[in-house]
């Protein structure tokens, strides 16, 4: 009678992708699974660096009954006192957001501005945008540029 079927060949296979135990497909199943093994192992190499800190727009300058539109304050992260807001004087800022309607190939725009001086001393900075920042935008995210430096 046949001899049984056990034990298996020794490499390595998974049934849950449908695949045989045995036969030359796995074996061109292996060597992609080797080959990719390899370049992810070429690619493991230094990161990209982040070329912006994040930060927070708070909303505008106010005072009780004031509201200036025009100034637009940004809680920027790792940043506690004033001392450490005044570095980023001068630095560009972008508030980038996502629109319905595709324009220059692409439904990503940006509202570029400028750090313009520390706002009190706990590490929030007063900036002046191109355009107003509209309301939508409060409490949401914005990238400051470490350039010009």
């Amino acid at each position: 009678w046949l001899k049984p079927f056990w034990p298996w060949p020794k490499r390595s296979f998974s049934l849950r992708r449908g695949l045989c135990p045995v036969g030359p497909r796995t074996m061109a199943v292996e060597k992609k699974e080797q080959a990719a093994k390899k370049t992810v192992k070429k690619r493991s190499g230094k990161a990209p660096v982040r070329l912006y800190s994040k930060g927070v727009i708070l909303g505008y300058k106010r005072s009780k009954s004031n509201c200036y539109a025009n100034c637009t304050l940004v809680k920027i992260d790792g940043v506690r006192t004033a001392e450490d807001a005044k570095w980023y004087c001068g630095k560009r800022i972008a508030y980038i957001y996502k629109a319905k309607r595709e324009a220059k190939n692409t439904k990503f725009r940006v509202i570029w501005g400028k750090v313009r001086r520390p706002h009190g001393s706990s590490g929030v900075v007063r900036t002046k945008f191109t355009k107003n920042i509209p309301p939508k935008a409060f409490g949401g995210p914005c990238r400051i540029m470490m350039y010009p430096s």
